[in-house]
């Protein structure tokens, strides 16, 4: 069996074959609909899988536990179905943004664009949609907003083993104990008892709770613990025709570290690597490990692991697909629904560092990650390795070599003696007999749940209130009754902060007696404590005059004190700059104990550090429910905008190599915070530079997040209702944001060209579509456009601290056409060359790359 495919254009899709019954389809109507619709792509439902849905079609909620790749994104979609058909809102919601994403696609594909919605927290689309897909803490914030007022009829709730998990456990329970009228469908391979979970949704719900289990797998797994040298194991594996074999790290470094280890073995063939050239004509390996990862998959091996940039992972998961790869070397998200098909799972080690402590794997963890084994459609069974500890291996091959030498001693090698607990195979065949651990409750309060709790419109309507609501719901929660307790007690802490705060105020009650908390309707519309220091930032701006020379600077530090330490990329910044003050110590001839008392002192930057301190103190006293919260100065975005540096530039500086994903990921964050919380009227020109430049440097590594910018910026974003297709966006309305990007484009152009750096010149331009091979403006063109330039008045002139607004000519040219013109200069000032480019959006006014395409350089 294999799961839904998009169907042919031709051929209708479920909302189409659901209409066709009437306006109002019975129960039977959907179930055949359904049946007919999976038949005609191959599939028979598994006796699980219609027990499921003729549950779901009764009105009951359902637990299902069945094993990974035995369709339960099926019963999912049949659950969207009957919410369709009953003109209903139905959700979908998982762990993780990108399986959010992967799904809306699928939902797209089966019921049409315009009856699926996404909402991620970084992206939103078609939020009116009767059929919505979302992170598992978007749910919970609208429960707590709304209740059982909350347009949420249908939940299908992914990976539901997260609702033990220690941090966002809540998000998962929120829903179960706030949602009265919902149809439930809480999914996982791995579930354990979950007995008290399914009382306590019957007594809130009034309905009955069915689990349906099977433990009978699509493709069977078969279990082997090995003592052989981890390469040998492999050759093993691959002879008989046991790869794809993903080999399971518990650290991105250690993943990095064994996939260079095998380069020097042969896994693929030759026909497979010539198959696996084919596939990568036109990817860009462009970044400063891109060249690493393009050695790695033409060997025929993957690395995966977060650590590395997306289009990377998925240029990873596209050839696994494919069944290029022999072996993926990656870290233990593949328990998390990461699409990376594979026959063998092989865990190289069977511990790892929990963020507490070292501890032996848990139970469903290991079911997790091993149930990942087996391609469904391809293979008969799936293969589970467990290598035995690299000590116990390497002890044996020595207790062998000296049994045949005759010698009775030899020195056995040491377990580590850090990161390192032991297990053998005794270990091994517990983890695979054992249930998962029963799901805890992880329910807890905080300033932003009352908030939430507090915000909803009809509170005033309410005896108790908001207040009233927020007692029941900890009387609903599935804690035991002490920890119940211990919840109201500190409630009412939190409540009373707030109101000394004058956040909540209370006010009389509508009708009856007592009085309501309510937050204060001046806070409403701004207040949040979703990102906890939002406010800050739009408060502390006030410190910071736009008339300073360096205000957009300083936008950018108040910007990034409010995110995460990302603490690998300051490391590396606090050792370039120790390193080099330890040089010029040596230089001066500084003593050696002056030297190493000195690089004690040294840190990574916190620009403006004392005065933001004070600031939050400040901010803190007036609003005291954020007492314990701290900003976190720090300069990576400040430092690339000082240098104007280029993603790769400043990869390559701190040597982030096998960590752009981390930066990429922090700059995007950075990115969203300047678009989405910094006040329009905040943004002066410089700003909306910065802007422009954060702009231009995602895009020119990862264009996934262009549109949804422009649609933040621009102010289209798309508030179609159900059946409605999101509006087009035209990125030159807004002419101050758009000749921005063109200016940012233009003088990462310069700087290339400044540097002779010819292929980032040519990765920085938009191609003309048209253009015969070889007149397009690659490496080579620039080079000879530019000779007579550089013969002549030596290297471009580039100034990263000018913006260069009087050298750059913008001109409408038509509709939707505009000529461009960059004046260049050499050190002495203008030489009479320009660049004379185009934007022309007539065909795609919101592209996704580039926008300048340049037509001529000559003087």
């Amino acid at each position: 069996m294999t799961e839904p495919s998009a169907s042919p254009d031709s051929a209708p899709n479920l909302v189409q074959r659901l209409a066709a019954c009437g306006p109002s389809p019975s129960g039977d109507d959907v179930f055949d609909v359904f049946v007919e619709w999976v038949a005609e792509r191959g599939i028979a439902l598994y006796p699980a899988q219609e027990e499921a849905i003729l549950e779901l079609l009764s009105d009951r909620h359902v637990i299902l536990e069945t094993p990974t790749g035995s369709g339960k994104s099926l019963v999912a979609l049949a659950l969207h179905l009957i919410g369709l058909a009953k003109g209903a809102r139905s959700f979908y919601t998982s762990p993780i943004k990108a399986l959010v994403s992967e799904k809306f696609f699928d939902l797209c594909a089966a019921f049409g664009a315009d009856k699926v919605g996404l909402m991620t927290g970084d992206a939103t689309v078609n939020r009116d949609a009767p059929v919505i897909c979302c992170t598992a803490e978007i749910l919970a914030n609208m429960t707590l907003r709304a209740g059982e007022q909350a347009a949420a009829d249908f939940v299908v709730m992914d990976e539901f083993h997260y609702y033990g998990d220690r941090d966002r456990g809540w998000a998962w329970q929120l829903p179960l104990i706030g949602l009265p009228h919902a149809t439930f469908l809480l999914m996982s391979a791995t579930l354990g008892d979950t007995t008290k979970i399914e009382e306590s949704v019957a007594a809130f719900t009034e309905r009955e709770i069915v689990k349906v289990r099977s433990g009978k797998r699509p493709v069977p797994l078969e279990f082997s613990y090995s003592e052989e040298p981890l390469l040998e194991t492999l050759h093993a594996l691959v002879s008989r025709n046991r790869q794809p074999i993903y080999l399971v790290h518990f650290t991105q470094r250690e993943a990095a570290e064994q996939v260079q280890g095998l380069m020097s073995v042969d896994f693929a063939t030759r026909a497979t690597k010539e198959a696996i050239a084919r596939e990568l004509k036109g990817f860009r390996f462009d970044t400063p490990y891109g060249k690493d990862m393009e050695r790695f998959v033409r060997h025929g091996l993957g690395l995966h692991h977060g650590g590395l940039l997306p289009k990377y992972r998925l240029m990873v998961e596209r050839l696994s697909r494919m069944g290029l790869l022999s072996v993926i070397c990656g870290t233990d998200t593949l328990g998390v629904g990461v699409n990376v098909p594979i026959r063998t799972v092989m865990f190289t080690q069977l511990c790892k560092f929990s963020g507490d402590k070292v501890g032996v794997l848990g139970v469903r963890e290991f079911k997790q990650i091993a149930g990942r084994a087996g391609r469904k459609g391809f293979d008969d069974h799936g293969y589970v390795v467990a290598q035995a500890p690299e000590h116990v291996i390497e002890n044996k091959r020595l207790e062998k070599k000296a049994a045949e030498t005759g010698r009775k001693k030899f020195v056995k090698k040491q377990p580590p003696k850090k990161g390192y607990v032991a297990w053998n195979e005794e270990t091994f065949q517990q983890l695979i007999d054992s249930p998962p651990e029963t799901l805890e409750s992880r329910f807890r309060v905080t300033h932003g749940m009352i908030v939430d709790l507090l915000q909803r419109e009809d509170n005033a309507y309410v005896p108790g209130g908001g207040y009233r609501r927020l007692i029941a719901l900890i009387g609903r929660c599935h804690e035991a009754a002490g920890a119940r307790s211990r919840l109201r007690k500190d409630a009412r802490q939190l409540v009373k902060s707030l109101m000394r705060s004058g956040v909540v105020e209370a006010v009389p009650a509508s009708f009856g007696r007592g009085q309501s908390l309510v937050v204060k309707e001046a806070l409403q519309r701004e207040f949040s404590l979703t990102q906890t220091l939002s406010l800050f930032v739009v408060e502390a701006l006030a410190a910071f005059p736009p008339e300073r020379p360096d205000y957009a600077l300083d936008v950018v530090t108040l910007v990034e004190a409010i995110l995460e330490h990302p603490r690998a990329i300051l490391a590396r910044q606090e050792d370039k700059l120790k390193t080099e003050a330890m040089a010029r110590m040596k230089a001066e001839g500084v003593e050696y104990e002056e030297r190493v008392a000195a690089l004690e002192k040294i840190g990574y930057p916190k620009p403006h550090a004392e005065l933001l301190y004070a600031l939050l103190d400040a901010f803190v006293e007036r609003h005291p429910w954020l007492q314990g919260e701290n900003v976190r100065p720090k300069s990576i975005m400040r430092d690339m905008v000082e240098r104007w540096m280029s993603f790769n530039e400043y990869v390559k500086e701190l040597g982030l190599e096998r960590m752009e994903g981390v930066l990429l990921r922090y700059l995007s964050q950075g990115f969203k915070v300047l678009v989405q919380t910094v006040p329009d009227e905040a943004k002066t020109d410089e700003v909306i530079d910065v802007v422009a430049y954060f702009r231009t440097t995602l895009g020119r590594v990862d264009s996934s997040l262009v549109q949804e910018w422009e649609r933040m910026v621009v102010g289209e974003a798309a508030e179609a209702g159900p059946g409605q297709a999101p509006p087009p966006l035209d990125i030159s309305r807004d002419k101050r944001t758009f000749y921005a990007r063109i200016r940012a484009e233009l003088h990462a152009l310069m700087k290339a060209l400044s540097e002779q750096d010819w292929e980032e010149a040519a990765a920085t331009v938009a191609q003309d579509p048209e253009a015969e091979e070889g007149e397009g403006w690659d490496a080579a063109r620039f080079r000879e456009a530019l000779e007579p330039f550089v013969e002549e008045y030596g290297a471009v002139a580039f100034d990263h601290r000018a913006r260069h607004a009087d050298k750059t000519r913008i001109t409408p040219d038509g509709r939707l056409r505009w000529a461009v013109t960059q004046l260049l200069s050499d050190r002495e000032g203008e030489t009479g060359w320009a660049v004379e480019a185009v934007v022309d959006l007539r065909e795609d006014q919101a592209p996704e790359g580039p926008l300048v395409r340049v037509l001529r350089i000559e003087g």
